[in-house]
Protein backbone atom coordinates (compact mmCIF):
# COMPACT_ATOMS: atom_id res chain seq x y z
CA UNK A 1 0.00 0.00 0.00
CA UNK A 2 1.80 3.73 -0.97
CA UNK A 3 1.20 6.24 1.73
CA UNK A 4 -0.87 8.18 -0.99
CA UNK A 5 -3.13 5.83 0.11
CA UNK A 6 -2.84 6.58 4.39
CA UNK A 7 -4.06 9.48 6.06
CA UNK A 8 -1.81 10.07 9.00
CA UNK A 9 -3.36 10.74 12.56
CA UNK A 10 0.08 12.05 14.38
CA UNK A 11 3.19 10.37 15.70
CA UNK A 12 3.60 8.13 13.20
CA UNK A 13 0.30 6.89 12.70
CA UNK A 14 -1.63 5.91 9.85
CA UNK A 15 -5.24 5.07 8.87
CA UNK A 16 -6.38 3.82 4.95
CA UNK A 17 -8.63 6.90 3.68
CA UNK A 18 -10.51 5.04 1.64
CA UNK A 19 -11.99 3.33 5.09
CA UNK A 20 -12.99 6.76 6.92
CA UNK A 21 -16.24 7.90 7.04
CA UNK A 22 -15.91 10.01 9.96
CA UNK A 23 -13.65 13.01 11.41
CA UNK A 24 -15.08 14.31 14.68
CA UNK A 25 -14.53 16.59 17.61
CA UNK A 26 -14.40 14.23 21.03
CA UNK A 27 -16.01 16.73 23.15
CA UNK A 28 -20.10 15.85 23.12
CA UNK A 29 -21.30 13.16 24.94
CA UNK A 30 -22.64 10.65 22.30
CA UNK A 31 -18.74 10.98 21.08
CA UNK A 32 -17.75 9.72 24.54
CA UNK A 33 -20.77 7.02 24.26
CA UNK A 34 -19.11 5.97 20.51
CA UNK A 35 -15.48 5.77 22.23
CA UNK A 36 -16.80 3.79 25.40
CA UNK A 37 -18.79 1.70 23.05
CA UNK A 38 -15.60 0.99 21.33
CA UNK A 39 -13.55 0.22 23.91
CA UNK A 40 -15.79 -2.29 25.25
CA UNK A 41 -16.36 -4.19 21.98
CA UNK A 42 -12.65 -3.99 21.16
CA UNK A 43 -12.75 -1.58 18.19
CA UNK A 44 -10.66 1.35 19.98
CA UNK A 45 -7.47 1.94 18.81
CA UNK A 46 -5.70 5.10 20.80
CA UNK A 47 -2.93 6.83 18.14
CA UNK A 48 -2.91 9.96 21.16
CA UNK A 49 0.45 8.54 22.24
CA UNK A 50 -0.53 9.78 25.90
CA UNK A 51 -1.60 13.59 24.74
CA UNK A 52 -5.55 15.11 24.81
CA UNK A 53 -7.70 13.53 22.72
CA UNK A 54 -8.71 16.34 20.25
CA UNK A 55 -10.53 14.11 17.04
CA UNK A 56 -12.18 10.48 16.55
CA UNK A 57 -11.71 9.13 12.83
CA UNK A 58 -15.09 7.05 12.26
CA UNK A 59 -14.22 3.78 9.72
CA UNK A 60 -16.41 1.68 7.78
CA UNK A 61 -15.60 -1.47 10.20
CA UNK A 62 -16.48 0.30 12.63
CA UNK A 63 -13.07 0.84 13.83
CA UNK A 64 -12.80 4.49 16.24
CA UNK A 65 -9.44 5.99 16.07
CA UNK A 66 -7.99 8.62 18.76
CA UNK A 67 -5.79 11.16 17.55
CA UNK A 68 -4.24 14.00 19.52
CA UNK A 69 -4.51 16.21 16.33
CA UNK A 70 -7.36 18.97 15.87
CA UNK A 71 -10.59 17.32 13.72
CA UNK A 72 -10.09 20.32 11.41
CA UNK A 73 -5.96 19.39 10.87
CA UNK A 74 -7.10 15.93 10.05
CA UNK A 75 -9.77 16.75 8.17
CA UNK A 76 -7.45 19.29 5.78
CA UNK A 77 -5.37 15.88 5.49
CA UNK A 78 -8.12 14.00 4.36
CA UNK A 79 -9.41 16.43 1.49
CA UNK A 80 -5.67 17.25 0.37
CA UNK A 81 -5.43 13.16 0.13
CA UNK A 82 -9.18 12.81 -1.74
CA UNK A 83 -8.04 15.33 -4.01
CA UNK A 84 -5.01 13.29 -4.91
CA UNK A 85 -7.06 10.27 -5.92
CA UNK A 86 -9.11 12.41 -8.72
Amino acid sequence: MSSKNLLSIGFGNYVVVSRVIGIVTPGSSPMRRLREDAKQGGRLVDATQGRKTRSIIITDSNHIFLSALQADTVGQRFSEKRKEDD
